[in-house]
């Protein structure tokens, strides 16, 4: 097993080489690729290279398609740039970065919508206590009295 942080560091970067040989690919198939993590076992065998691609399924398809086909080559530029005994292996994932985006950005307008619902409903409610649930200055300066009484008492 590595160290933690070689292990960041190959991964970031194997990240930045596949990035930089992708654009080196001459297949029709490969669409606009953003490559946007890379992740590497501890070993240093296998790689799982993250991208993300603009265009309909049938485009994303075709990438996939187009860096399985080139994922020899690259393997063999990575390991070498790398300088590692063993080149590892390499997975491609797509990232669906949009989904995610769009997912959350549905989850804050619900939020928002019910934020505004909450506060539709507290318009012109009053709270159940009282109106200052705080000690007031005055209550201490009682207690500060009877608290100076009972001394003098003692």
């Amino acid at each position: 097993m590595s160290d933690p942080a070689k292990t960041r560091r190959h991964a970031e970067r194997v990240k930045e080489l596949v990035a930089s040989l992708v654009r080196e690919i001459k297949d029709p198939r490969l669409g606009m690729v953003t490559i946007t993590d890379a992740r590497i076992t501890g070993d240093l065998r296998e790689a799982t290279v993250y991208y993300t691609v603009l265009g309909d399924p049938t485009e994303q398809a075709g990438t996939q398609a187009a860096l399985e086909s080139a994922k020899g080559m690259l393997r063999t530029r990575v390991g070498h740039a790398l300088g590692l005994r063993h080149s590892p292996s390499l997975a491609f994932v797509q990232d669906n970065v949009m989904d995610h985006a769009k997912e959350m950005e549905d989850l804050l307008a619900e939020a928002k919508l019910r934020d505004e619902e909450v506060q539709r409903l507290s318009a012109g409610k009053q709270y159940a206590g009282d109106p200052d649930p705080y000690k007031s200055e005055e209550e201490d300066d009682e207690d500060a009295e009877r608290v100076g009484a009972r001394e003098d008492l003692g």
